[in-house]
């Protein structure tokens, strides 16, 4: 791993907090990811499952959690089970975790080689009552490949079948959405990163650009700072390309006139940063370009704003539609006819802004939180308002980061990083 080591005291308190909702008698199982297969022998590079991270910070494939907070012995109150090293595997691979480097990431005691599993397993299941499984219920999740998690949850079943069963996504749904101190921390610096990759970037486009090279300077410094590279596939959208909202082709060049719109973010330490920026290829926006792109802006301050303990998640972005149709109606792009005609269901400014505001940020880009109950402190939500208009091939999102506080405005993870037009222009023109 590229990133710094992270305190162990971050992943016993998650465990802690996990452990602390778990029934009497239960016992819970988290599984790392498989290395997933390209074709021939490639595979994709390994990126660890979040949730065994989270409740351990081993970053590493073949790698189990097991956590039995009723256990008889204490020593079995948690336990994780690593891949067992030897040269061979330190020559072709690299070393692996030995048991006391797995200790010191993780602050786990217990730690058993992954060949020991099914004997160390078995004893434990006869005095547990119930089996948590991680099942991945995020509201948009899509898996159609079978995991190591989905392969594990077949065996125990079947191996198993006298244990009532529980998930552990409702836990994992609410802890994980409140932020640790250390969590901020890290989400901070892979905003900082972004930052000098956007600050990169401006001194670089200019018409006649292409997209991926604009992809390409990102990247460098990304990886240059400790960064993995993008948190997520990252969209350079110039010109009419900024209207389809999930164009990741970024094969295009950057015409005079254009606005182009990017959508990155760096990871670190497997935490996301999540920033959108629209700036004029030429370094001049025109006045309209202007307009349109001062109207998102200040509805993403004011949706910044409305982002306090207690506040609904449905509800808030009814408020910040509000906030839309009024800059929509003072750009020419809608009338009162079309907001007094309008479809409750899909209210009339959806025409030129047509994706939500909001979205929990962690571990991962759309990460796991609750949605249907009030914000808390300590929540990490993007805000993310845009306008497009195909008709006049322009397309204007931005994009911060902010966290929830007790008390006043949310805290912007991404302050420094530019975003005022006139700020835009003198950077791009220096």
């Amino acid at each position: 791993m590229k990133y710094e080591s992270i305190p162990n005291s971050l992943f016993i308190k998650n465990r802690e907090k996990f452990m602390a909702q778990m029934r009497p008698k239960s016992i819970a199982v988290f599984n790392s990811n498989d290395i997933y297969p390209i074709s021939a022998d490639s595979t994709m590079p390994f990126q660890q499952h979040r949730d065994i991270f989270y409740l351990s910070g081993a970053d590493q494939e073949e790698t189990i959690l097991v956590l039995f907070p009723d256990a008889v012995d204490k020593k079995h109150r948690e336990v994780l089970f690593v891949r067992e090293t030897n040269e061979h595997i330190a020559v072709w691979e690299g070393a692996k975790l030995t048991k006391e480097q797995a200790t010191a990431v993780t602050g786990i005691k217990t730690v058993y080689w992954l060949s020991d599993f099914d004997k160390v397993f078995f004893d434990l299941m006869t005095e547990a009552d119930t089996v948590y499984f991680n099942t991945n219920e995020h509201y948009r999740q899509a898996v159609e490949t079978q995991t190591r998690e989905d392969r594990f949850i077949e065996w125990c079943k079947e191996k198993y079948p006298a244990h009532q069963t529980a998930k552990s996504n409702p836990i994992l749904q609410e802890i994980r959405g409140v932020k640790e101190p250390e969590e901020i921390e890290l989400m901070q610096y892979a905003c900082n990163i972004t930052e000098k990759g956007f600050r990169r970037v401006l001194g670089f486009v200019r018409p006649g650009a292409w997209e991926y090279e604009i992809e390409a300077e990102y990247l460098h410094e990304f990886i240059r700072n400790r960064s993995r590279g993008f948190a997520y596939t990252p969209i350079i959208a110039s010109g009419n390309n900024a209207n389809v909202l999930h164009y990741i082709e970024n094969n295009q060049q950057c015409q005079e006139g254009d606005l182009i719109l990017m959508d990155v973010g760096a990871e670190y330490a497997n935490y996301s940063s999540d920033m959108t920026r629209t700036i004029p290829v030429n370094g001049r926006f025109t006045k309209r370009q202007k307009e349109v792109y001062n109207a998102v802006l200040l509805v993403k301050n004011e949706a910044t704003k409305l982002l306090v303990p207690g506040t609904l998640w449905a509800e808030y972005h009814k408020e910040v539609g509000k906030i839309m149709t009024s800059e929509l109606l003072g750009l020419g792009l809608l009338d009162k006819a079309d907001v007094q005609n309008e479809n409750p269901e899909w209210p009339a400014y959806k025409k030129y802004f047509m994706h939500g505001t909001s979205h929990h940020i962690g571990l991962d880009t759309h990460d796991y939180g609750a949605l249907k109950t009030p914000m808390k402190a300590n929540m990490v939500f993007t805000v993310e308002p845009g306008i497009y208009i195909p008709e006049e091939k322009m397309g204007v999102r931005l994009e911060d980061d902010v966290v929830i506080r007790d008390k006043g405005e949310p805290f912007n993870l991404m302050r420094h990083i530019p975003i005022e037009a006139e700020e835009i222009e003198e950077l791009m023109q220096a």
